[in-house]
Parts: structure tokens; C-alpha cells; sequence
């Protein structure tokens, strides 16, 4: 791996960087504030490495859905793992492929640092197999972030402590300064839920309501809108928008408004499919687009798209 060299500044925060790194049993890597690098960070370049080897596609959680499902519950705990990669060894055989230098000396990892390009999944599966009989159930795991929810004080406590245990069991270490229990944040999380339920900001779906899409496109963009209305009253779900591309700035308006309403089912499918839509748009000309025989290619392929979902048109 390519040396750099370093001010003079520099030097000594490395060398308290690896000092620290060793005692605390890790070669070295990232570090939090509190250590002695102080508002330094380490990271490793992996690029090479990277290149060369094969990507593991195992999952990240979208972090919507996890909001959703974590949603409508009064009581929550929040833990965080204590320097979540460092938790996993590296195996002896491939310490050597995350060897770095520094002008002191060479170094290699025993546990998985930053920069690895499947560090990520590779955490998340740890995870995953941890907490594989209580995610979804009890609480959501994202990366080093756990959430525990419960409809009463004493269930969440219940499911806590469950949580706790596990962590004992698996020889999971977390970090209690970053550790939120219900009692200590149930004003903050009061006050967040308050402003979460104001306009205009979003709420979770409930899902045995219609959903209304909102579309509408310019000359330069489309927009969109999921939403759904509760005793009469609109609410909002989710927004998005795009800028059109050169090709796009082209089409007609007609084309352009059919084009904001693809985008729309297209970046909300995950709520939209298999429920009932109801799709607003100001252009009128759709709704006799969407049964035209002699249409172009490309609007015949948008018309199609739409078949997949259970519109009304308004």
C-alpha cells in the first residue's frame, strides 16, 4: 500500500492513533472524539483491496420501511452498538489483505475496519442472525442502531430486556452514552411525535386506507405527492420530485404529465401495489390518453406500466 506523508502535526496524532489503537487490542482504525486523536479520523484507503474483491449484495433495510414499522408506539429504546465493525474479527488468514503503513512501522487489522467495501453487509447479516427471531417483532436493527418499541411501559421494558440478554449471550458490546431509554427521553419523544403529526410534515401509512397520488410536471420537472385522507382530512405520506433530462424537456404536456404519474407509481410502488390509488392530475387529456389505440411506442409502454396498479383516475 502507497505511504503519504504527514506534517509534522499529523505524525504525532498517528502515533497516539496506533498507541491507542494496540491497547485497546485493535492495530488500529477508526476512533470516536473521545480518544486521543481528537477531532481526527482515521480511515484506511481500501481502493485497491476493493477492486478485487467480490461484492457481497446482502441487504441494507430501506430506512423508510423500518420507520414505518417502528411507528405508533408510545415507548421506544434506542442502543447502539460500541464501535459496531470493530465487534467482528478478521480471519487470521486475511489480516494480511487489510495491512496498512504508517512512518513507524506496518500494521494489520484483526477485526473488520471502515473502508472495506462489504464491511457493510457483512455487519448487517451479523446482525440479522443475532436478532433473527425478534426483528419485526419486537424491535428493527439497522447496522449499529436498534430500536425497541412497546405499546405499554412494561412491555417495552419486557422486550428490553430480552434484547439485553441477547446482547450478553452474543457477546455484543454497546455504547451506553448512546443508549436512550424510555423514561429519560419521553418528553423529547412527545415533542418529536408532536412535530412529526403537524403539517407539513409526513406520517406513516395506514394501510387499510386508499392512497391518493398527486402528479403534476413543468417544462423543466415533475413532482409527486402519496397521501391519504382520514376523516375527510389529507395528510402526507411521502414527496418527490425530479429534474427531466434534455430528451424529456421535449416532450409534450401531455406526455410530460403521463410521465409524472409513471414516476409517481414507479418511486411509491412499495406502498401502491396490491391498494387501491386514487391519482390526481390538472390534465384532463389522461384520462382519454390512457384508452387512445394509435398512441406512441412510448406512451403505449407507460399506459402498460400502469396496468400493474389499481387506479382511478381524477
Amino acid at each position: 500500500m502507497k505511504r503519504h506523508q504527514f506534517n509534522f502535526e499529523l505524525v504525532s496524532i498517528v502515533i497516539n492513533f496506533v498507541d491507542y489503537s494496540l491497547n485497546q487490542g485493535t492495530p488500529a482504525g477508526h476512533e470516536s472524539a473521545e480518544t486521543p486523536i481528537g477531532k481526527h479520523e482515521s480511515y484506511i484507503d481500501y481502493r485497491k483491496l476493493n477492486a478485487v474483491t467480490r461484492n457481497d449484495h446482502f441487504p441494507l433495510p430501506f430506512i423508510d420501511q423500518v420507520l414505518e414499522r417502528v411507528s405508533g408506539h408510545p415507548f421506544y429504546c434506542f442502543l447502539d452498538g460500541y464501535f459496531g465493525y470493530f465487534q467482528i474479527k478478521i480471519d487470521v488468514e486475511d489480516q494480511e489483505k487489510a495491512t496498512f503503513t504508517c512512518p513507524f512501522g506496518t500494521y494489520a487489522y484483526r477485526r473488520m475496519s471502515f473502508g472495506l467495501c462489504n464491511a457493510p453487509a457483512t455487519f448487517q447479516r451479523c446482525m440479522l442472525s443475532i436478532f433473527s427471531d425478534m426483528v419485526e417483532r419486537i424491535m428493527e436493527v439497522f447496522m449499529d442502531d436498534i430500536t425497541i418499541y412497546g405499546s405499554t411501559f412494561e412491555e417495552c421494558l419486557v422486550k428490553l430486556e430480552a434484547v439485553l440478554n441477547r446482547c450478553i449471550e452474543k457477546d455484543l458490546v454497546l455504547n451506553w452514552e448512546k443508549c436512550h431509554f424510555m423514561v429519560q427521553c419521553q418528553r423529547s419523544f412527545d415533542q418529536l411525535k408532536q412535530f412529526l403529526t403537524t403539517a407539513p410534515m409526513v406520517r406513516a401509512p395506514n394501510w387499510k386506507l386508499p392512497f391518493e397520488v398527486m402528479c403534476d410536471a413543468s417544462d423543466f420537472a415533475i413532482g409527486a405527492v402519496l397521501g391519504q385522507r382520514e376523516d375527510g382530512k389529507p395528510y402526507v405520506i411521502y414527496h418527490a420530485s425530479k429534474t427531466l433530462n434534455e430528451a424529456q424537456r421535449n416532450y409534450t404536456t401531455t406526455e410530460k404529465e403521463l410521465l409524472a404519474v409513471v414516476f409517481a407509481l414507479h418511486k411509491f410502488r412499495a406502498y401502491l401495489v396490491g391498494s387501491f390509488i386514487i391519482v390526481f392530475t390538472n390534465h384532463s387529456a389522461l384520462k382519454y390518453l390512457l384508452t387512445k389505440q394509435d398512441a406512441k411506442a412510448r406512451l403505449i409502454r407507460w399506459i402498460l406500466l400502469l396496468q400493474e396498479f389499481d387506479l382511478q383516475k381524477s
